[in-house]
């Protein structure tokens, strides 16, 4: 698919797609005859990842170390050339872990000031209905 359609699919705009593309944290997969980048359903769900990383404020290169990981993770196919030894493994799935629960603890916190916001935006309404 073409970058418009995955802005379209991700929500993110044209700007920060070509930004992720230009600091590697997604690579297109293929190209159009004209030269023009294309995108795979995974390349979607990459960006997916990044996007939802963004409000639980995680910077590009805490996003670039939590997809390098997944991705070794997932490659990980024993047998093969790309086999991880049982050390590098656990190192790697420790790294996502931490990410999993500094995830947990922001949304965490995020609820905590919604519901801060939540509050305030009552007061106001109950302040003019008296």
């Amino acid at each position: 698919m073409q970058i418009s359609e995955v802005a379209a699919r991700t929500g993110l705009p044209l700007r920060t797609i070509r930004q992720y593309e230009d600091c590697g944290l997604v690579v297109p997969s293929a190209s159009s005859p004209g030269g023009f980048p294309l995108y795979t359903d995974s390349d979607v769900a990459r960006l997916t990842v990044i996007r939802r990383m963004q409000p639980l404020g995680f910077g590009l290169d805490e996003t670039r170390e939590l997809l390098t990981s997944v991705d070794r993770l997932a490659a990980d196919l024993p047998g093969t050339e790309t086999e991880l030894d049982e050390e590098e493994r656990a190192l790697l799935v420790a790294r996502v872990r931490r990410y999993e629960e500094a995830a947990a603890a922001r949304v965490a916190d995020l609820r905590a000031q919604l519901a801060r916001a939540e509050e305030f935006a009552a007061s106001l309404a109950s302040r003019l209905t008296t």
